[in-house]
């Protein structure tokens, strides 16, 4: 209990002398005014909040792709049978390209570059693109993940898998690849909330997404208090995520504890 109150204490102390030096700066009222104004935020919320279903729709449509091409990526990476080599080579070099790229460069690449083509059977819609470049940028990083979990598990499994009788290709499937993924599902969480953000990315391109509607109600009102409404809409969704994935660690690092002292 001591501990704890010390903690309370500390704590109003420490946010309470910031908000007292903040409030006592020379440039606090105009601040204020520009970013915390109560009429503002009323009138931009539902502009914002309508971009915002944009975003989580961008999101939950990149995710499964994300994911599925990924441990694709890095299970090509990781095969190592000299017929299907043009593929481990494919895979790396992918790799190594969408990771050197930053994401928002992708996306005004193909935001602008692919409708610029005018071939009829590619989509013009800046959605679209910019999704498409999200999938391309994510699906990078989520291999190496994935890589790093397969890589993790220990060569024994796989040796004991195939002293049951069963042969490379099902080791792998049936008992390498189900550990690897279950140990870096923490991290793909981690990647979660990275993309939920990376969507604002997309509105460099035009489509009216939260940032985007925030930046025209800011344009329009010279105030920038509708930011603060879509930054509480990103924050509404990554803390929560951000708490489970907390949880998730603490939970891996309890039963691999108690797999130690069995």
């Amino acid at each position: 209990m001591r501990s704890i109150f010390i903690a309370i204490v500390s704590t109003i102390v420490l946010f309470g002398g910031m908000a007292w030096l903040i409030s006592r700066s020379e440039g606090w009222d105009a601040v204020q005014q520009a970013f915390f104004s109560a009429p503002d935020f009323r009138a931009a919320w539902p502009k914002v909040v309508d971009g915002f279903k944009l975003n989580v729709r961008m999101f939950l449509i990149a995710e499964p792709i994300i994911l599925a091409a990924g441990l694709l990526l890095a299970v090509m990476r990781l095969n190592r049978n000299a017929v299907l080599f043009p593929l481990r080579a494919f895979a790396i070099a992918y790799i190594d390209l969408f990771r050197g790229i930053p994401t928002l460069l992708i996306i005004l690449m193909l935001g602008f570059g692919m409708p610029g083509l005018r071939i009829s059977w590619l989509p013009a819609s800046p959605v679209f693109w910019g999704v498409t470049a999200i999938i391309l940028s994510s699906a990078a990083y989520t291999a190496e993940t994935f890589r790093a979990g397969i890589e993790s598990v220990h060569p024994s499994q796989r040796a004991a898998a195939r002293s049951l009788g069963l042969n490379s290709a099902q080791a792998f499937t049936h008992v390498v690849l189900p550990q690897g993924v279950r140990a870096v599902i923490p991290p793909l969480l981690s990647g979660f909330i990275a993309l939920q953000k990376e969507t604002a990315l997309v509105s460099t391109i035009g489509p009216l997404e939260a940032t985007r509607q925030a930046g025209i109600y800011s344009s329009l009102n010279f105030n920038y208090t509708s930011y603060l409404a879509a930054a509480l809409l990103f924050i509404a969704i990554t803390i929560p995520l951000t708490r489970f994935t907390d949880w998730l660690l603490q939970r891996s690092a309890r039963l691999r504890e108690l797999g130690m002292t069995a």
